[in-house]
């Protein structure tokens, strides 16, 4: 039985954070935690207004390879940054952390407002999640970060609350001022499911999603278009949602529920922005009623043409009322729906990211060449694409040292001065980065495993979800 990509997924990128940390600290890390991105198939812009969202986890993701270290300091480093940061657990405060740093240490800042306290530890952070793809890069550091440093001190924290914690650390911390969708995303959701969550009680069911019963596969094109949730258009909509509740005398936009309540708004801006929040929760809604209900005569075919028709709705409301489209996506859902998707829709904070696409299974295809070619007519930077398969939530993976042959195993040290990479076979010293190597005391005779099979191995630990 072949290997699932997402779990083959998360495997290659758990071991690649443990290589990471065996380069970079030296000595192997005491465990890996990995928490995936997401994806939301509807509810944009709702869950800051106390409505409904629909993601569900990715298979992409960031992995922490974690190990305590004396002291009451942090050591980040990661494969897609330069350097490492060293953070004083006892000195943190808002603003005095920044850069990608600032989403672990917000996370370690948020746990001890929370009566949490974790001990120093050093971390080596991987990912395969596009930053800036509107795929939550940021959510998926954060919850692997805070799953690790709990689970590593044996703090009773539940996923839920670990969701809150790590919103508070994106909000308060870094700034942003999202949702809770993301991170309960990353911390809640089932393979094979949608994450139907309600922001205002946070209540979450599970809602069985297999577009490939019906023929059908979800296709994620990162349109290349950076987006950045601290540049003010994002707090501008949220500013501009609680102003219009406040106007029409609600908590939230959430207590409306007929789109014509929102004609009571002078303003038209704020009229067009509480239209999408009402229309777009009654889409998630109506979302959920067709996977729950008898797909009838047409079948299940016909319930994902329905969900497709959704998505170019939300599409629409996100460009024209919510006005955070951009012209790359624009581009994409109109040549993906004309080369045959059955729906597609911006997804994510907006002004750049990713468009998710609703396509027949023979289709993505002809789906890739419609948007590629649409993109070299503009003049675009050529788009990327990503299979979007509802994977599950964040978690612990067991570590397992492969030795050499005879019980002969590796021993790590630490070099001065090192000025290439190499991989040779075994019995040769391997250069891994500029401050480390790796020799086998193994030199006569050579046994035979490959030089990569004596590195850590990961599989799923079960047990660590609560």
């Amino acid at each position: 039985m072949s290997e699932p990509a997402g779990e083959r997924d998360s495997r290659v990128r758990s071991e690649k954070a443990a290589e990471l940390f065996e380069a970079w600290f030296g000595g192997g890390p005491d465990g890996v935690w990995r928490a995936p991105g997401r994806a939301n198939l509807m509810g944009e812009h709702t869950d800051y207004n106390d409505g409904f969202v629909l993601p569900f986890a990715l298979g992409q993701g960031t992995a922490a390879a974690v190990g305590r270290r004396a002291g009451r300091t942090l050591t980040l480093c990661s494969a897609q940054e330069d350097g490492e940061a060293e953070i004083a657990l006892d000195d943190l405060a808002p603003g005095r952390v920044t850069g990608w740093a600032a989403y672990p240490a917000g996370v370690a800042w948020a746990l001890a407002g929370a009566g949490y306290q974790v001990p120093g530890a050093r971390i080596a952070i991987d990912s395969d999640v596009p930053v800036g793809a509107g795929l939550s890069s940021s959510a998926a550091l954060e919850c692997a970060t805070a799953l690790a440093l709990t689970e590593l001190a044996g703090l009773p924290v539940s996923h839920p609350e670990l969701a809150a914690i790590a919103r508070r650390a994106e909000n308060e911390f870094v700034g942003v001022p999202s949702g809770i969708m993301d991170q309960s995303a990353s911390l809640l959701c089932q393979a094979g499911h949608l994450l139907l969550l309600d922001c205002r009680s946070l209540e979450t069911t599970q809602v069985p999603f297999v577009p490939a019963a019906a023929g059908a596969r979800l296709l994620l094109i990162d349109t290349r278009a950076r987006h950045e949730l601290t540049d003010g258009e994002y707090g501008q909509r949220r500013a501009e949602c609680e102003q219009a509740a406040r106007l029409l005398g609600v908590p939230s936009l959430r207590s409306l529920t007929d789109p014509a309540e929102t004609d009571q708004l002078a303003d038209p801006v704020l009229r067009r922005r509480a239209r999408h929040v009402v229309t777009d929760n009654q889409r998630v809604l109506e979302v959920v009623t067709l996977l729950d209900s008898d797909p009838g005569p047409a079948g299940l075919a016909g319930t994902y043409r329905d969900i497709g028709r959704l998505l170019i709705q939300a599409h629409h409301s996100l460009r024209e009322d919510f006005e955070i489209s951009w012209p790359e996506a624009d581009a994409t859902v109109e040549a993906a729906l004309a080369a045959g998707a059955l729906g597609a829709r911006m997804m994510g904070g907006g002004f750049g990211g990713s468009v998710l696409a609703l396509v027949p299974a023979d289709g993505c295809g002809p789906v890739r060449e419609a948007v590629t070619e649409t993109f070299g007519q503009h003049g675009w930077t050529a788009p990327d694409f990503l299979d979007a398969e509802p994977s599950d939530h964040a978690r612990r993976l067991a570590l397992q040292w492969m030795g050499f042959e005879g019980g002969t195993q590796c021993r790590y040290e630490r070099k001065s001065r090192i000025s290439r990479v190499r991989s040779p076979s075994c019995g040769t010293p391997s250069t891994v980065s500029l401050r480390s190597a790796w020799t086998c005391p193994r030199r006569r005779p050579r046994c035979s495993t490959p030089w990569t099979g004596c590195r850590w191995k990961s599989a799923p630990a079960g047990g660590s979800a609560r």
